[in-house]
């Protein structure tokens, strides 16, 4: 095996999103000479039959058939891109074994498609796993939802506040941006009439700006003023439109106690957003009594 720089794991179950989500998994790969993983999940009342038709295939049939597909892809896919490939199959809760096979090979990200919000059986399914796993994952996570997305990535939206946890992500946003030779854009909003928040989001932002341009990382940043509360979620995503960009970096928790509850603006951007979403959970800190933001 070659020298390979961290490892994605690839949880797929066939499907034209999670397809998607494999070709952005493995361009990247490709860059970061990762090695890859993918994963095929069989539930118990799981949708393989769809796949592999037949009313009435016996366990042992299915994971056969799904494995020889999983190595089809792993051998078609190791050869475009050169990467190296290993595949897995197993039984169970879906994100339950993404989250136990992301910690077994010490995965340094996973990626998986999001049919966004669920509506209907099949979006629930596909949806609420994404959802599930980024809310268990000790790793960070990409979610792709939609099916036009270009190989590269020229412009990274990092939003910003006040919490200490956000800049936490401050060092994948320089990571991934010397990856592809990107522009990092930083984002916040403040109402018009608050000078108070403005005038720490302003110097929090500015820091922020500094350390990746003192890093040799292209950086803009840019506070958004609102005469109504708006959401953030509501704003990165009117923001994203304006810089066609290619890729939002999220904090994951609301609050910093170790609870599995995503924010409201992470859940909002993972479903809504047309573009892929990194989601990170902040590092474990003593619990205080004031609740956080992320995003």
């Amino acid at each position: 095996m070659s020298n390979t720089a961290g490892k994605i794991l690839i949880p797929t179950g066939f499907s034209d999103q999670s397809m998607v989500a494999m070709g952005q998994a493995f361009n990247l790969a490709k860059i970061k000479n990762s090695e890859v993983f993918l994963l095929s999940v069989i539930e118990e009342r799981h949708s393989m039959f769809d796949v592999f038709s037949s009313n009435e295939m016996e366990s042992e049939k299915i994971k056969t058939k799904v494995t020889e597909k999983l190595n089809e892809i792993a051998s078609e896919y190791s050869e475009k891109y050169g990467v190296d490939v290993e595949t897995m199959v197993a039984k169970g809760s879906v994100y339950e074994k993404v989250c136990e096979v992301a910690d077994m090979i010490s995965a340094d990200l996973i990626v998986m498609g999001t049919n966004g919000a669920p509506k209907g059986i099949s979006k629930k399914f596909i949806g609420s796993n994404a959802e599930k796993v980024v809310r268990s994952s000790k790793c960070p996570v990409i979610t792709i939802k939609g099916k036009n997305h270009k190989d590269g990535c020229e412009n990274i939206i990092l939003p910003l506040d006040l919490e200490k946890e956000t800049k936490e992500k401050v060092s994948y946003a320089l990571e991934y941006a010397r990856y592809w030779n990107a522009t990092v854009r930083i984002v916040s909003v403040v109402l018009r009439d608050n000078e108070k928040v403005r005038s720490k989001l302003k110097a929090n932002i500015s820091q922020v700006e500094n350390f990746i341009k003192d890093a040799r990382v292209n950086c803009t940043s840019e506070l958004l003023e609102a005469e109504k509360k708006i959401s953030l979620a509501e704003a990165v995503l009117d923001y994203e439109k304006k810089f066609q960009s290619d890729l939002i970096m999220i904090m994951t928790k609301k609050e910093e106690s170790l609870s599995d509850n995503l924010s409201v603006t992470a859940r909002s951007l993972i479903y809504n957003s047309e573009i892929p979403v990194m989601s990170i959970h902040p590092k474990a800190r003593l619990h205080r009594s004031k609740p956080s933001i992320a995003f």
